[in-house]
């Protein structure tokens, strides 16, 4: 899987390594960190474009994120895109929450699904609900999910 940081510079050593560099670097600067995982997408013609980040958030002093993206031809409806979002997710905070728990560090999932029953993505809020706690990880929706809704959204529009 290839990582990115928001600059567009890619990672050559492993998602791992990389978070747990950062760890180890800001927390000897005196940063609390907090780590929060989401995924996007974006339908775009046949392709349906697919964006996980992992978010670093130092406490008051902002963050910083690494990207992955991938397309996929598969036509899904919304509640099915939207699970595959939280799948993504969960594959991506399972890969490191042993590394954060040995830092002491709180993670969250943020799924990119609304709260408000008025909204498509709604239909998968339960399941994808579920899907986080049952897998023991925190979970915030719309319109908590920063990690989701705000930064890997910036990266399929």
């Amino acid at each position: 899987m290839t990582w990115k940081k928001f600059s567009g510079e890619l990672i050559s050593s492993s998602i791992l390594e990389e978070v747990e560099n950062a760890i180890i670097r800001e927390t000897g600067n005196g940063h609390k960190i907090k780590v929060c995982i989401g995924t996007d997408s974006q339908v775009k013609g046949d392709l349906t474009d697919f964006a996980t980040v992992i978010v670093l958030l130092r406490a008051h002093h902002g963050g910083f994120m690494y990207i992955h993206q991938e397309k996929t031809p598969q036509k899904m409806s919304i509640k099915e895109r939207m699970l595959v979002e939280v799948q993504k997710s969960i594959e991506t905070a399972y890969s490191i929450c042993d590394l954060l728990d040995l830092y002491d560090v709180d993670l969250e999932v943020h799924a990119d699904i609304n709260t408000n029953p008025m909204f498509k993505s709604n239909k998968a809020l339960n399941e994808a609900m579920g899907y986080i706690l049952s897998m023991g990880f925190i979970f915030k929706a719309k319109p908590e999910a920063f990690a989701s809704s705000t930064c890997a959204d910036k990266m399929v529009h």
